[in-house]
């Protein structure tokens, strides 16, 4: 089994949902997109999780992303956790969960990690562009609940970088200066950066957002 990385092409799958049979390229389109997995359906920390997805859909829309989450149960036992999330979280599943119970996908995405548990699905986002490859892969620990605002960070980062020659700092968010690719010269970055910015070192050049 190949171990995935960053720059890779995600692994096209046909799979069942909660929202009928999906081809994921096809679900995906031309859209970014996002892909969670969980280890299991009737989960606490996974129950608020896909609640928190279902609410900042209007979040991921306005970025052209589309999401979809994965667990390994099967297709009933989903559509009840989706009524326990209804009664314990207050909002509607708005996306598809994917049944995984063969571990099919999640052996395909290398979510499952002995060291950590030789049959669960690791908590794992990844984050995919349009031209299907994958530009963020972040796993996080069953005891610990994801972090969405960092998670628009990085993609709102990954979509700002992927069409112009900058890069964000540390702690950036979105609207604050940016930092200019280094193998642009200074001439190179007049041009492109009619606004200007400022010269630190060689090296470290800022700039205002260029979008």
């Amino acid at each position: 089994m190949k171990t995935l990385k960053l720059g890779d092409v995600a692994p096209n799958f046909v799979a069942e949902t909660t929202e009928g049979r999906i081809n994921f390229y096809d679900y995906l389109g031309d859209h970014w997109g996002v892909l969670f997995s969980h280890p299991k359906d009737f989960t606490p920390v996974c129950t608020t999780e896909l609640a928190t997805m279902a609410k900042c859909k209007d979040d991921f829309e306005k970025r052209n992303v589309k999401v979809l989450a994965l667990s390994v149960d099967d297709i009933d036992t989903h559509k009840k956790w989706m009524e326990d999330i209804v009664e314990t979280q207050h909002t509607k599943l708005n996306f598809p969960l994917i049944a995984d119970g063969n571990r099919k996908i999640a052996y395909l995405y290398d979510m499952i990690h002995p060291n950590s548990d030789d049959t669960a699905t690791a908590r794992s986002v990844y984050v995919i562009a349009p031209d299907k490859k994958i530009k963020l892969m972040i796993t996080y620990p069953a005891s610990t609940g994801r972090n969405f605002d960092e998670i628009f960070r990085v993609i709102d980062s990954l979509q700002l970088t992927e069409y112009h020659k900058v890069a964000t700092p540390a702690n950036w968010k979105n609207g604050e200066e940016v930092v200019i690719d280094p193998n642009l010269s200074d001439e190179e970055a007049k041009k492109m950066f009619p606004k200007g910015f400022k010269k630190v070192k060689p090296y470290m050049r800022f700039t205002s957002q260029p979008n």
